[in-house]
């Protein structure tokens, strides 16, 4: 067992002063508030305790990416990470080849058997020529039936988000048959109309990918999918905030218009994370990094971020208008219940995992915990 106190900590009932928490093995055992049960293993004087972050929408970092599904770079992949308080990871592929992708959404499924990813998220083929960001255009596909059968039965159930523009040819079919999968469907890459993104989220599309980027942009006469993605209780929109994907204000507003409970924070991440400038590849597409940012080399569209987790809880602190236990939902609970992780992560709660982030007064990470077992 593990004794923690001394802590701010955030809990789904709100901020607990002076708390203390008491793992058993990999789970929360108990956890309350004034002196603890037993002698602190840890007391954190004051800084916060929060639950482990979970990101459902990262391709690399360390120098390791998910494409290609090679066990070691996943693996700096997930390390790299969790230095950053990020317990729960879905890997991310892009848009690929058919073969490529049934590969590596093969592997991954083995590494989600083993607890070292907590899923797949495919982001494309099934995207927008006219949205595709940093996605090879080859590649890119209408989702046919059997093409999505084919890569959901690759998951085994461990598919847990795809996301594609739903105007495309058998689009709305291809939500639905995301959604009877057990998957998430994403709105994401995306040139649709108002009236079918609304037939989108009718089929069952609950989350908007990356909200405002590659997307089909907002006019009066044409609000286009951000206001039918904005405005429906029913969906999830992904942010990314690292200054350079959204500015500050439009997170601010997007705070204001749906509401912290459905915001999930992401980081869309690729292998640049935490290495530096430089140049990269993402998927098979030629990357530089120049002061942080990523951009395609041909056409300098963003490609990914190098953003962490604990950067984008502090921005949506700091700059967005988040409280902190605002940030925790968007970082936490949030994506673990879009992911159906709620029952095992996401929050401060006896009996889930003991995934836990140490944070000083400025947000920074001071400590990590994944499964009971502090990280280095």
């Amino acid at each position: 067992m593990t004794v923690i106190a001394g802590a701010q900590m955030v809990t789904p009932d709100g901020v607990v002063q002076d708390g203390w928490l008491q793992t058993d093995g990999e789970r929360i055992a108990a956890l309350g508030s004034g002196p603890p049960p037993a002698n602190a293993d840890r007391d954190l004087g004051g800084r916060w305790l929060v639950p482990g972050f979970v990101d459902m929408h990262t391709h690399g970092g360390g120098g390791g990416s998910v494409v290609g599904a090679d066990d070691e770079a996943v693996r700096t992949f997930v390390a790299t990470h969790r230095r950053h308080g990020t317990t729960s990871i879905v890997a991310s592929l892009v848009t690929g080849e058919y073969d490529a992708l049934e590969h590596d959404v093969r592997v991954l499924a083995e590494l989600t058997g083993e607890g070292l990813v907590a899923g797949v998220h495919l982001e494309g083929p099934w995207i927008s020529p006219a949205r595709k960001g940093a996605h090879d255009e080859r590649a890119l596909r209408v989702p046919e039936p059997d093409a999505v059968d084919r890569l959901l039965k690759a998951g085994n159930g461990t598919v847990r988000m795809v996301t594609l523009a739903p105007e495309l040819d058998h689009g709305l079919d291809a939500v639905r048959a995301v959604v009877a999968a057990g998957a998430v469907a994403a709105v994401g890459h995306t040139d649709a109309t108002y009236d079918v993104t609304r037939q989108a989220i009718d089929a069952g599309a609950t989350v908007a990918t990356h909200l405002f980027n590659a997307m089909a942009p907002v006019h009066h006469r044409d609000p286009g999918p951000i206001v039918a993605l904005l405005e429906d209780e029913r969906v999830t929109v992904e942010l990314i905030l690292d200054g350079v994907h959204l500015h500050a204000a439009i997170a601010r507003m997007v705070r204001s218009a749906a509401g912290p409970q459905r915001i999930a924070l992401v980081t869309d991440a690729m292998d640049a994370t935490d290495i530096g400038d430089g140049e990269y590849v993402l998927g098979d597409m030629a990357v530089r990094v120049q002061d942080g940012v990523a951009r395609l080399v041909e056409g300098g569209s963003i490609a990914g971020s190098t953003l962490t987790m604990d950067h984008a809880f502090r921005f949506a602190v700091q700059q967005a208008g988040f409280t902190v236990p605002e940030a925790v939902r968007a970082t936490s609970a949030t994506p673990a219940r879009l992911l159906g992780l709620d029952g095992r992560t996401g929050a401060l709660v006896p009996g889930l995992d003991a995934d836990l982030v140490v944070l000083d007064a400025d947000l920074a990470v001071d400590a990590v915990m994944a499964r009971g077992e502090w990280s280095p």
